[in-house]
This record gives C-alpha cells, structure tokens and sequence, in this order.
C-alpha cells in the first residue's frame, strides 16, 4: 500500500530550501548509556523528557536511562508495543500533555519508530538509544509504520543523538546483529538501481550519497569475518556502519542510498509472512537476487552474509521457496513510483530460476 494512505504525519508547507539534518552527537561504545544526561544537558533542549522504551526493554535498559535522567531532568515514562497510527498518536498525547522538550527513545526498531513519528509531529527532537542493531533506522529519518495492508515507509526525521552502548546490543540474540549487517549490505544495491533509474528515468542522484552508502556496505563486507556473536568490537563496527548509512539517506534527502529493489522484495516477503522474517534478513535475500540481476559478484555478497551468520535461502528463513517467488512478484507493486531492477517485467518463470540460484554453489 502506498505511504500516503497511512495519513499518520502532520502536513507539510511548501520550502524550496533544502535541510540536509544529522545527528549532532553520537556516542558508541561500552557503557556510554551512563553518558545520556551529559548528551541531553550538551543539546540544550530542555529538562522535561518523555522516556519511550517497550515492555522488555524498559527492563534490559530503560529503567537505566530512566533513573540517569531523573538526577538531573523531569521524566515520564511511555512504553509502546508496536509503530502504529494509534501508537504514535497516543506517544504524541502523553507527550503534549507533559510538555516535554524532548524524547528519548530506548529500545528497538519499534519504539525508535514511534518516537521518530511523534517527536516530528510535535516539532521536538529525539534521541536515539538502541538496545540492538538490527537495521539502519536507527539514525535515519524513515520510519516503519504497521497498517492493515501491511509495513509503510515515512519520511520524519533523523535523532538529533545517538547513544549506542555495545556492551548492550551485543548481548541481544546474534540473529539481530546479522540483520543489521545485512541491511547494511542491501546498499549495493540500492545504489545500482537508484543509478539505473537516474539513467532510465532522469531520477536525479547524490553522488556523495552513493559514494558513502556503497563504502559503507564494502566495508563491512571485507570485515564480515570479524563479525561474531556478542563481541562488543562487532557492535561497534555494525553501529558505525548502520549510522553511516542513516548520514548517506540524510545527504541524499531520502531512502535512495539504502534502499532499492531488494527493500521492496522485503517488505513484499514481510507481507506475505508477518512476523516470521526480521526486515534485514529478508534485505540480504533480496539483496544477492537483485545483485544477479545487475550482473555484479552476488557470490561475495552472499558469502559475506553466510560469514556473518544471516540467511541466505528461504530454507534458512524458515519459509517455502514459491513464498519468496510471490514476493519476487509482489515487489513491484510496493512504492511503484521508485524504480528498481525489480520493475522490469520479472516473470514467474525467472522469479523460480531466482529462488534456484538461491541454493547454487
């Protein structure tokens, strides 16, 4: 379904400067969560803070950052469950009826989402405290949103912090840092098909944008054996990784730096089996197939993602291969306006020979 129908964000006046906005601070490392009331105080916003975290994270961090702040700011604390319309508005609510300056969002891509809507619409700031790294929303401006026809994609804005303890999101479930990476890597090709369409379609194109989005995915996949299970150093470099990306989309102006045909295939396959695939595993999936597609070494990519510990069949995923067919099919019709490889007459035939290479060795 298109973005537009969610009708979540406030409406827009017409600008005709352009605002490239970035996180001002950003702080990765181990036990930086303490560093949170010296990050808040170097904003400047304000002492009223609304915490946004979730029913577990609260418990593994939020609870933390809660008794940090309260030393020195009024806090209220808000859990969300999920990134509704409804969510979003009753974060919007408590918010408004607390006056708060800013939010601090502590959790993952969820309540990171909600704070991302809400503190847009209520015109605050936001700071972002992941407790795991599984995808790049956590320094970009898009927001993933839940609606009944399934996952939409919105343009908010991006943290004006981000506070990153490795300790933290290394002890979450390895699966989640895999998903991050995979992520990353889906920037290979985004940018081929956000080149593709400037060729085809006079799309026009940020070179900076593609130069650090391509780095970024290059980088990590030369350090994929580095990555491992609960290992801060590995925190550490997919963070960096994921923010960096959120810096190509905010250079860019939109998604276009890390997202192309393999996103639009995720959120197909996301529809098809809610709730079974994490968003960046099914991005690494989509990732290799779409690389096939451009000609280019979709064999490194894939053993990039296999070293890291993501999956790389719709066996692995858990799910039957004329799933991933159906989305293959699918993946056109989701943000029609964007062109990608995808959109070029993909038919049931080819989309079955794609799942088969798939298991190639």
């Amino acid at each position: 379904m298109s973005a537009d129908e969610i009708n979540v964000l406030k409406n827009g006046s017409f600008d005709k400067s352009k605002w490239m906005q970035l996180p001002r601070d950003v702080v990765i490392g181990h036990r930086v969560l303490d560093q949170i009331p010296a990050v808040c105080a170097d904003l400047g916003l304000g002492r009223r803070i609304l915490l946004v975290s979730g029913p577990r994270t609260v418990e593994v961090a939020g609870a933390r950052v809660r008794d940090l702040l309260s030393q020195t700011s009024e806090v209220t604390v808000h859990l969300v469950d999920a990134c509704t319309p409804d969510e979003c508005r009753r974060t919007e609510e408590v918010a408004r009826a607390a006056g708060v300056d800013l939010l601090v969002a502590v959790g993952g891509g969820r309540v990171i989402d909600t704070a991302k809507i809400a503190s847009y619409n209520l015109e605050r700031q936001f700071v972002s405290v992941p407790t795991a790294a599984s995808h790049d929303g956590i320094a970009s401006s898009r927001a993933s949103i839940a609606a009944p026809g399934g996952a939409a994609s919105l343009q908010a804005h991006p943290p004006i912090a981000v506070v990153a303890d490795t300790g933290l999101i290394a002890s979450a479930p390895h699966r989640l840092l895999a998903a991050g990476c995979a992520d990353i890597i889906a920037n290979s090709t985004a940018v081929l098909d956000w080149q593709l369409s400037h060729r085809l379609r006079s799309e026009p194109i940020s070179e900076y944008a593609i130069t650090l989005a391509r780095m970024t995915a290059e980088i990590l996949m030369g350090n994929a054996h580095a990555i491992r299970p609960h290992q801060e150093e590995s925190a550490w470099m997919v963070v960096k990784a994921l923010v960096s990306s959120g810096v190509a989309m905010a250079i860019a102006g939109s998604s276009r730096p890390g997202s192309g045909g393999e996103h639009k295939f995720a959120h197909a396959l996301e529809r098809l089996v809610p709730g079974r695939v994490l968003h960046g595993e099914a991005c690494g999936i989509g990732t290799i197939v779409c690389m096939y597609l451009h000609g280019g070494d979709w064999r490194s990519i894939r053993a990039a993602l296999r070293q890291i510990g993501a999956p790389v069949t719709p066996r692995e995923l858990g799910i039957d291969d004329d799933i991933v067919v159906q989305a293959l099919l699918m993946a056109k019709t989701i943000r029609p306006e964007r062109f990608t490889i995808l959109d070029g007459g993909l038919t049931d035939e080819s989309a079955h020979a794609l799942v088969r290479m798939l298991y190639e060795e």
